[in-house]
């Protein structure tokens, strides 16, 4: 066919103007089907665009919407957990109850919801635009607030969204309300709704509220209780006749008269219905939360089946054990610091957890939730690190001050000497030489040790100050790491339920690592020896036991951990404000409750104190500075301990310890050449003289040496 517009190359029909009027012969004759086809085209884009959008919408209610959803509680179950022993220690989430069908509820409670909440229910397609239109006029006319959403518009509300209020929300909530209509019948809408609607008094769904209010099950309740009942939903706490019994039977004639309007009874019927009786038998006394329970709560949810059923678990607290716990850190003399403590088997079952001084305070917990320095318990990963690549723990490394170089840590007290073993570095908790250790074995690996170990801390590379523990962790991650040594088995994971024991599957290919026989042999006789003759000496036992103690930067934090046979513990003591401690060390006030909850644990308590008498009153323990000790000269220094004067000094490098009191003198020799324990002696005037002589004069500060040489 011949174009009839713009140029023709084809003829030489010459082409008209383009405002020449043409001959009704000469219009188009291709128009009409031209404009059919592109109508049809716009069609079938418009129908792929409406399509594709459709598919997406449901595609985004499935993810966000699913109706799996509708069928679990909107809030968790109560939980209640108990102590190892069965003692209950704590309560929490919603009282929830298994869902109601609709077809075993009497006639009555179905209506007493419908005529408050959704009178023309099963009649609409998700919402009700009459009722919208009446909530809004009431709301202009007469100044009060009510609302105009459906039952299946609350149950999307409780069920999918969140309670803030905007535009977005009430459009999808308009969207899934319709999403659940297309994809639910009505009693299935009804029946998601009353089963997990808000009663107040923590109770959620019809069941738990009627268990709870009238001690009955909703298929027995009476009109005037279904009345009651039903009234809630528009203001439960308000209404929750608990607490506002009155209110709650007003609102419960509200809900009768509804029903007469609705056609449901008559007004003699409804005047006739008493008013009900509560018979509230459920009590929690037990608090919702403690530092241990808040800790174990979401694992106990793992442990649910999600469904609407109350649980009741058994924790690993050991209540004994959390009693003492709590008894010695609220003695604790910490000048008004803070207290953590965690107290674990060596497979990482957590038997106490004290998570601060007061939870009612503070629920902050302090042992699972703040990340502190760990000070030089830090170095237990060091020194492993060196074990592992072959050193011993008699060894020499050089012990004198740092002099270059752009970090030069200083040793407490300013003690130095030329050289040291790793075992007297380790039990004097000497800077200078870890710092050096920890040069000589890499920081690659001690990172790759305290990761064996279990621990999730940020260990910078490159980083000097490592070796002395600047990275943040917490007390619990810590202690742990202390629980792999002492059972030889990495890493340990803290746990509040008994784990289900590994099968012979999971100890072939993932089982836990351990150390060799002499390194963990070594690793463990440092840590003893910290006890015994170090800065750990305030936590000495009547029984075998091992720690670390820790002091942070500027005393900002104070730890000691350690264990015995069968516990481990670690105990912290710092300021909330991240403030320098008073008088506090590793060595003194967390050393001293460690040993005091280990003694009441194990049943080795300490020897009584001697009584004297004081006619001017009691005397306070004094808080020395630092490391409670007062430095003698370069090497020495005197502290006092359990009543005794203990003055520190080292014979060739070799730490010795003399404890003096009204008695007797002591020369600790353990650390001697052939030594092997301590040698009394008596005081010079108890010692009797020959012929009956009197004993010499009782020296005086005239004649007492200065001098801060040994012994």
């Amino acid at each position: 066919m011949r174009k009839l517009f713009g140029r023709n190359h084809e003829t030489d029909i010459p082409t008209p103007a383009p405002d020449a009027a043409l001959p009704d012969s000469a219009a188009p004759l291709e128009a009409p089907a031209r404009t059919g086809r592109n109508w049809r085209k716009r069609a079938v884009r418009i129908t792929t665009v409406v399509l594709f959008l459709f598919i997406l919408l449901v595609g985004w209610l499935a993810v966000t919407a699913p109706l799996s959803k509708s069928l679990k509680p909107v809030s968790p179950p109560q939980i209640t957990l108990l102590a190892a022993d069965g003692t209950p220690i704590a309560r929490n989430g919603a009282i929830v109850e298994q869902p109601v069908h609709v077809a075993t509820l009497p006639p009555h409670v179905v209506r007493a919801f419908l005529a408050i909440e959704d009178r023309r229910f099963y009649s609409h397609w998700g919402i009700d635009p009459r009722g919208m239109a009446r909530a809004t006029w009431n709301n202009m006319t007469r100044g009060s607030t009510q609302g105009g959403s459906t039952i299946t518009q609350q149950l999307a509300k409780f069920t999918f969204l969140t309670p803030e209020r905007s535009l977005t929300r009430k459009a999808r909530e308009v969207l899934i309300a319709f999403w659940l209509e297309a994809w639910l019948s009505k009693d299935e809408i009804l029946e998601r709704y009353l089963s997990n609607a808000y009663f107040g008094d923590n109770t959620y769904g019809l069941r738990a509220a009627s268990l709870h209010y009238f001690h009955r099950q909703p298929e027995k309740l009476t009109e005037g209780q279904a009345a009651m009942l039903a009234g809630l939903m528009q203001a439960p706490s308000r209404y929750a006749p608990s607490r506002h019994f009155e209110r709650a039977s007003k609102r419960m004639r509200v809900v009768l008269q509804a029903m007469v309007d609705a056609g449901y009874m008559t007004s003699a019927q409804a005047k006739a219905v008493a008013t009900p009786r509560l018979d509230v038998r459920s009590r929690n006394d037990l608090p919702t939360g403690t530092y241990f329970a808040d800790w174990a709560l979401p694992e106990a949810r793992k442990l649910g089946d999600g469904g609407y059923a109350r649980e009741t678990l058994t924790t690993t607290l050991d209540s004994r054990l959390q009693a003492i716990a709590r008894r010695v850190t609220s003695r604790a003399q910490v000048h008004g610091a803070q207290v953590a403590l965690v107290a674990m088997r060596p497979n990482g079952e957590v038997v106490a957890m004290i998570g601060g001084k007061d939870y009612a305070a503070s629920p902050f917990n302090r042992a699972t939730q703040s990340r502190r320095q760990p000070g030089s318990t830090f170095k237990l990963f060091t020194y492993v690190a060196a074990l592992k690549q072959g050193w011993t723990p008699d060894d020499i490394i050089a012990n004198t001050a740092i002099e270059s170089g752009t970090y030069r840590p200083q040793n407490a007290g300013g003690r130095y000497s030329p050289s040291i073993t790793l075992e007297d570095a380790f039990a004097t908790s000497s800077n200078v030489a870890a710092l050096r250790l920890f040069n000589e074995v890499g920081d690659k690996a001690v990172i790759d040790t305290a990761r064996d170990f279990g621990v999730t801390a940020a260990l910078p590379r490159g980083d000097s100050s490592l070796a002395l523990g600047t990275a943040s962790m917490s007390l619990l991650e810590l202690t742990a790491a202390y629980a792999g040594i002492a059972s030889n088995r990495y890493p340990v994971v803290p746990r509040a339920f008994k784990a289900e024991e590994a099968g012979w599957f999971d100890w072939l290919f993932n089982g836990p690592r351990s150390l060799s026989a002499n390194n963990h042999d070594a690793i463990q006789r440092m840590l003893r020896r910290v006890v015994t003759d170090g800065t750990g000496r305030a936590a000495r036992l009547g029984v075998p036991s091992y720690g670390k103690t820790g002091t942070s930067q500027d005393n900002r934090d104070a730890l000691f951990v350690g264990y015995t046979k069968d516990l481990v513990v670690g105990v912290w003591v710092g300021n909330d404000d991240n403030t320098p401690l008073r008088g506090i060390s590793g060595g003194g006030a967390p050393a001293r409750i460690w040993r005091d909850f280990m003694q009441q644990a194990t049943g080795k308590s300490a020897p009584p104190a001697r009584k004297r008498v004081d006619p001017e009153g009691p005397v306070q323990p004094l808080d020395l500075p630092g490391a409670a000790e007062i430095p003698l000269g370069q090497s020495s220094s005197i502290r006092l301990e359990d009543g005794q004067a203990v003055i520190s000094t080292d014979i060739s490098g070799i730490p010795i310890d003399v404890h003096v009191d009204r008695d007797t003198i002591r020369v600790n020799t353990d650390a001697l050449p052939g030594g092997g324990g301590s040698i009394r002696t008596p005081r010079v005037e108890d010692i009797p003289r020959p012929g009956g002589a009197p004993p010499p004069p009782a020296e005086t500060p005239a004649t007492r040496g200065s001098g801060a040489g040994g012994p």
